[in-house]
């Protein structure tokens, strides 16, 4: 058993320090901004709520973040008050956000500096993969570093590849998010085509499904689109996000992403459609308007 900090407790780092404690074993204190949230999981999960993230980082053999964006990370990592300024030379931080490349270099040369282990390693799967502990977690670092944390990454995961240097986690996961836009915009106009066309959309998939046509997204997102059905899972917000790190990379790396930048803009319609908090799938209402 170690001893495990957890920092941010949103929709995905809530269950995933769950799993840690539970399936883990692990010792967790962890830390949340909204502190009512971090004290609702110590007392659901029997953890210690801290009051800064450097507070839950003393003393942790592993420390984890979830949080939203490069800015967020920073402050929990690098600010006054940051894990970074409470862990310990052995320690281990481990970044589970979806966030750029730099940034996960910059905190690798941080930790280094001060004689400790980074690790990138954003997660796929959704809020459904993060309750069921069923991720898949896409690591960057070195391998000495990634055998340390796997035993304790596992406890939430299905699937983690250590993908290459620090970095290399964030890349793969931009690559995810690349395949994804395509298949769901691909999957919209697949839907809308059929119900233009007047067919039996369950029909339909439960055959194209089977085919090379299929995908995650289909077998899981159908029903829910034909039926219009969008509050809940990825929300648009946080896609547009993730697509704007993947164009900026891009941008520096030469890579050209037509589909993706398109992608990206339909999804700045459905915001403007008022689905800011819509699933991603969402982009079947587009074109329904």
């Amino acid at each position: 058993m170690a001893t495990v900090a957890f920092i941010g407790l949103g929709v995905m780092g809530y269950p995933m320090a769950g799993h840690l404690r539970t399936k883990g074993g692990h010792e967790l204190r962890v830390y949340n901004r909204t502190t009512a949230k971090a004290r609702k999981w110590a007392e659901e999960f029997g953890g210690t709520a801290c009051d800064t993230p450097a507070e839950a980082a003393t003393g942790a053999d592993f420390v984890f973040t979830c949080v939203g964006n490069d800015d967020d990370l920073r402050a929990v990592t690098l600010a006054s008050g940051g894990v970074i300024h409470g862990m310990s030379t052995s320690a281990i931080l481990i970044d589970n956000t979806t966030a750029s490349a730099e940034v996960a270099r910059q905190l690798a040369a941080a930790c280094a500096d001060k004689g400790m282990g980074f690790l990138d390693a954003p997660v796929s799967g959704g809020q459904a993969g993060a309750e069921n502990g069923a991720l898949t977690v896409m690591v960057g670092g070195d391998e000495a570093t990634f055998e340390k944390a796997y035993p304790v990454i596992d406890a939430y995961a299905r699937m983690v590849g250590l993908m290459g240097p620090v970095g290399s986690g964030q890349l793969t996961k931009m690559i995810n998010q690349i395949c994804i836009a395509g298949l769901v915009q691909g999957l919209a106009e697949g839907i809308h085509f059929g119900k233009k066309a007047g067919l039996d959309i369950e029909k339909v998939v439960e055959v194209i499904s089977k085919g090379a046509a299929g995908s995650w997204q289909m077998e899981n997102r159908h029903k829910t689109m034909n039926a219009g059905k969008y509050d809940y899972g990825f929300a648009v917000d946080w896609m547009r996000k993730d697509l704007d790190i993947v164009l900026n990379e891009a941008k520096r790396n030469g890579a050209t992403l037509p589909v993706t930048a398109l992608v990206d803009q339909f999804y700045a319609d459905v915001q403007a459609m008022g689905g800011k908090r819509w699933d991603t799938s969402s982009l079947l209402a587009r074109l329904e308007r």
